[in-house]
């Protein structure tokens, strides 16, 4: 029986689960890079980003584009994950835009302390 829809939707979210590997397909969408160009872009060390690098890679969300020598050059597969992205900033714009403005509501509708007794 084949896996449903919604169980693979469910693990590819999870794959984009993790902070790092948000950071590092944000990269991707501008260009190619290189891990050492990566490190201090996604703040965490050279290990743990090998670590996320598999897990993307695993996920067919990124793949190795080059090699000059030692260096791996990184790419994303498809021009949609950076769509994905987009999309995600837009609907977090929309519901911090919306949360601004509640909170903005609730600050005009607390009452104001009345001042103290006038001395003289």
């Amino acid at each position: 029986m084949p896996t449903p829809l919604y169980e693979l939707k469910a693990e590819f979210f999870k794959t984009l689960g993790h902070p790092a590997r948000i950071r590092v397909l944000e990269l991707l969408s501008q260009r190619e890079y290189a891990v050492s160009e990566m490190l201090p872009e996604v703040g965490i060390e050279a290990s743990r980003l090998s670590q996320q690098l598999a897990v993307l890679r695993r996920a067919n969300l990124v793949a190795v584009s080059r090699r000059e020598g030692s260096t791996v050059y990184y790419t994303l597969t498809s021009p949609q994950v950076a769509d994905l992205l987009a999309v995600a900033r837009r609907i977090l714009t929309g519901l911090l835009t919306d949360q601004l403005g509640l909170l903005e509501d609730l600050r005009a509708a607390t009452p104001r302390a009345a001042p103290g007794p006038a001395t003289g």
